[in-house]
């Protein structure tokens, strides 16, 4: 194609120079300055191309940064060397993306290779991908970006190992009660042990202690009571660990529960009279409720029993436990029990005492859309539920919203059953319907209806500003190591930045203390909250104490515990590139003296043009 281009345009400029003008031998120089203009020229306009060689790109490398490589038998360092001499690294692991190429330390507390090798593969270089194979969503990468990729396996080495996988317990309890804590232990490996000794320990002294055998599936639940009369009202981080065993791993050996001592129950229900709604309403918060749980009921005049054991209550330790309660819940003519009260949240179910009889007959309800409840409600066939049995009339202020109305028989005007109401800092629910316990008697899809219904109430009821832990809290107050410190906005209004100072009282047990981070050294830092009003911070193993600055201070620790520290199932293949590389082309249009000779061909052209007396 660039012959011919050639030799039309010389062609093209002797017809023009040699039998149209006729000048002879003069044309020489102007008929081959036009041959060459004319060629560059063609050649742009066709812009013709041939295969050149593709140029050698420096491969994009992705190392597992997770805590799995660092493990017993991890091959953290050979992996490391490895992508090092093979290309760019890249870290990859956990929601915070691609690490730099200056990032050497793998403390990512999840396996995820889906979000860096989309990144990559967009970056048009070879990419090799370096990890142990043990990926969590290895199942949802796509086959053809997968298969555009090397990969290569430094899976580790078998290694035995007893670990503390889970541990459960309430986040508040009363002093003087019990506190249940469970813990999950498995084994893994050649070398597990029969039986392992599990305690719990606060600060430096032990509380409980237990030896449970592992058996056959080298597994085994623990429940560990804990009293707790010997730990002050506050804060107190419990440790869980394995007592005399050691292994490879000692970082899963020890589990961390954060639990807040309150001299007074979190959730405190007063009944002024024994009924069902009362004893069905007790048994579903003690069901949904991670909090300590106080039920009194008046069955005689004037004289209180605790509803759990039926045992005579003093009416003062009754009024103690109302003004120091976070959720108050009145049931019945109870309310001059509520004067003083410091609770966040107050739940009325008022049955007639106020004035107003209530109006018997079947009253069926119907939810809300627009109502803090409505999820507990969703896609519930409410009007097939048993009826509530009678609604007392509200003569209250119109409340913020309404979760339920109810209509007599199905006919008639709808009338307000359950609503709700904020007063600055403390928020307030209203019942006025009687009967609700036949959801939970009945069983089924109705029963489920009243649990979430009672837990969508809880949650909202305490989910106000508590002055305590301010306008931030943690949504988890212990986080696995390599994982965020999740906060989230519970003032008023739209979330704001909010400058918090981190104190760290001691590296956890397994980890040294950072170098970061020594102890008792402030650190200062600001949340800043997304649309969902959350904020995350990163922080090294450790135990903290933290202090918001628009007020409001509470513990949090981070474990040295990880999921990625304990086998698992390696899911990734090891193989080269799949996919072909595309044979590299180079245009006319990207030769720039090609330009540059079409310019000094036409201007060579005028110039001897200009000599011989032509135009």
């Amino acid at each position: 194609m660039i012959a011919l281009v050639v030799v039309l345009a010389v062609g093209l400029a002797a017809f023009t120079y040699l039998w149209l003008e006729r000048l002879g031998r003069r044309a020489v120089v102007p008929l081959a300055c036009r041959a060459i203009a004319w060629s560059a020229l063609g050649l742009l306009l066709l812009n013709v191309g041939c295969p050149v060689a593709a140029p050698i790109r420096r491969p994009l490398v992705l190392l597992d940064g997770s805590l799995s490589l660092t493990a017993p038998g991890g091959r953290w360092r050979e992996a490391h060397d490895s992508a090092a001499r093979w290309g760019d690294v890249r870290l990859f692991g956990d929601e915070r993306g691609q690490g730099s190429a200056g990032d050497t330390l793998p403390n990512r507390g999840r396996s995820l290779l889906g979000p860096a090798l989309t990144a990559a593969a967009a970056a048009g270089r070879p990419v090799v991908v370096v990890s142990d194979g043990e990926i969590g969503d290895a199942a949802e990468l796509p086959p053809d970006l997968l298969a555009g990729a090397a990969i290569r396996l430094f899976p580790r080495a078998p290694a035995s190992d007893v670990a503390i996988t889970a541990l459960t317990g309430p986040a508040r309890v009363t002093r003087g009660d019990s506190l249940t804590l469970e813990a999950e232990v498995r084994g893994s490996g050649d070398a597990v042990p029969e039986s392992v000794t599990v305690a719990v320990h606060a600060g430096d002294a032990r509380l409980a202690r237990r030896t449970v055998p592992l058996g056959a599936a080298r597994e085994a639940r623990v429940e560990l009571r804990v009293g707790t009369a010997a730990l002050a009202p506050g804060d107190h981080l419990l440790r869980v660990a394995l007592a005399g065993h050691r292994d490879a791993e000692p970082r899963t050996d020890s589990r961390l529960h954060l639990v807040t001592v309150v001299a007074t129950p979190g959730i405190v229900l007063l009944a002024g009279s024994a009924d069902w709604d009362t004893r069905f309403l007790y048994r579903a918060l003690k069901d949904v409720a991670q909090l300590p749980l106080r039920g009194f009921e008046r069955l005689e005049r004037n004289r209180w029993r605790a509803m759990e054991s039926l045992a005579p209550a003093a009416e003062d330790a009754v009024r103690r436990a109302a003004r120091g309660a976070d959720l108050l819940i009145l049931k019945g003519g109870v309310g001059a029990f509520a004067a003083g009260s410091r609770a966040r949240g107050i739940w009325r179910w008022p049955s007639g005492e106020t004035g107003t009889p209530p109006v018997p007959g079947d009253w069926y309800l119907a939810a809300s859309a627009a109502s803090p409840l409505a999820d507990a409600f969703a896609g519930v066939p409410l009007d097939s539920f048993p009826p509530a049995i009678q609604i007392a009339p509200a003569r209250s202020p119109d409340p913020d919203w309404v979760a339920l109305t109810g209509q007599m028989g199905r006919r008639g005007p709808r009338v307000p059953a359950v609503f709700g109401r904020s007063a600055g800092r403390i928020r307030e629910v209203d019942v006025r319907a009687d009967g609700l316990w036949r959801w939970a008697f009945r069983g089924g899809s109705s029963e489920e209806s009243y649990r979430a219904w009672v837990s969508a109430t809880v949650s909202w009821l305490l989910a106000g500003a508590d002055s305590a832990r301010g306008v931030a809290r943690p949504v988890r107050a212990v986080v696995a190591n390599g994982r965020p410190m999740v906060f989230e906005w519970t003032g008023a209004g739209a979330p704001q930045p909010t400058a918090i100072t981190w104190t760290n009282d001691r590296a956890s047990p397994g980890e040294p203390v950072r170098a970061t981070l020594p102890r008792a050294t402030p650190r200062a830092d600001t949340l800043r909250f997304d649309g969902f009003g959350h904020a995350s911070v990163r922080l090294p193993v450790g135990e903290y104490r933290y202090q918001l600055a628009a007020g409001g201070s509470g513990m949090a620790a981070v474990e040295a515990y990880s999921a990625e520290l304990l086998p698992g199932a390696v899911t990734l293949t090891p193989h080269g590139a799949r996919r072909l590389a595309e044979a590299s082309r180079r245009s006319a249009r990207d030769w720039p003296w090609l330009f540059a000779l079409c310019i000094v061909g036409l201007a060579g052209e005028w110039l001897a043009r200009r000599r011989m007396g032509l135009r």
